[in-house]
């Protein structure tokens, strides 16, 4: 119970990455707010976690409005007494396009949900950490931040901005007792492949391009995810940690 009487907020939580942190809390002890913009997504998360005895709440937001991040942090306040652990996990991508033809409203769209949703979550949290002199944020960015495998510029930089937000973070609420740090996946098996999340095919051939020779799962994101709001981690800060199976570095050669 490496959490216990700990309250989280993850965002992004109902499925993939986030909803694997969600249930990896939830069985160390803490009570965790899923927020996310398919509410029914999240009510069933949270269902799973309520059936093997968590405790939590569900609320669906739209992490690029003000308004609805304020009203997740003001609900986890009243409804589970405090905000402890922030993962700021929510973010994804529009159609890919060479930048000469990107429109300017999927930039704009892109960059908001993955790095707006950071900076929001951050401003309504921080407040009551900085109060209690205690606090982990952890960012969820991406290995396309630093080695893109194909073009996806709104993407990867938006989630390298994640990554800056980061280390400013942690310079500047370190005095408070705040740990702020990141994490950089690298392929996981998510909805973020959209149809291709049921291909095995597909991801036993790109597991084939990762060193460690699968792609990645989200409860192996999860924990670093608990690392990070762990004790294990309380002299950390500004850190960011690939798990990736090993990328950038090179698949190993197989002898024939």
């Amino acid at each position: 119970m490496m959490l216990a009487k700990k309250v989280a907020i993850v965002t992004g939580g109902a499925k993939g990455i986030g909803k694997g942190i969600v249930l990896k809390y939830a069985a160390e002890g803490c009570a965790v707010a899923i927020a996310d913009i398919d509410l029914t997504a999240a009510n069933n998360t949270l269902a799973e976690v309520e059936k093997k005895g968590g405790k939590g709440l569900a609320v669906k937001c739209d992490v690029t409005r003000s308004e609805q991040v304020r009203e997740v942090v003001d609900q986890t306040n009243a409804r589970l007494g405090k905000v402890d652990i922030l993962v700021n996990n929510a973010g994804g991508l529009l159609a890919r396009h060479p930048i000469e033809k990107m429109p300017e409203e999927d930039w704009d769209k892109v960059i908001a949900l993955n790095m707006k949703g950071a900076f929001l979550f951050c401003k309504y949290v921080v407040p009551q950490m900085k109060e209690r002199k205690s606090g982990r944020i952890i960012n969820i960015s991406s290995l396309g931040a630093t080695s893109p495998p194909a073009s996806n510029v709104h993407y990867h930089a938006g989630k390298a901005g994640v990554l800056g937000l980061t280390i400013d973070l942690a310079v500047d609420l370190a005095p408070h007792g705040i740990c702020v740090n990141a994490i950089v996946p690298g392929p996981v098996r998510t909805d973020f492949y959209g149809a291709r999340v049921n291909d095995d095919a597909y991801f036993a051939s790109l597991g084939k391009t990762v060193p460690l020779q699968r792609a990645g799962l989200p409860e192996d994101v999860a924990g670093a995810a608990l690392f990070f709001a762990s004790d294990l981690s309380s002299w950390i800060t500004g850190e960011t940690l690939r798990v990736s199976g090993g990328l950038p570095l090179s698949p190993p050669r197989v002898s024939t």
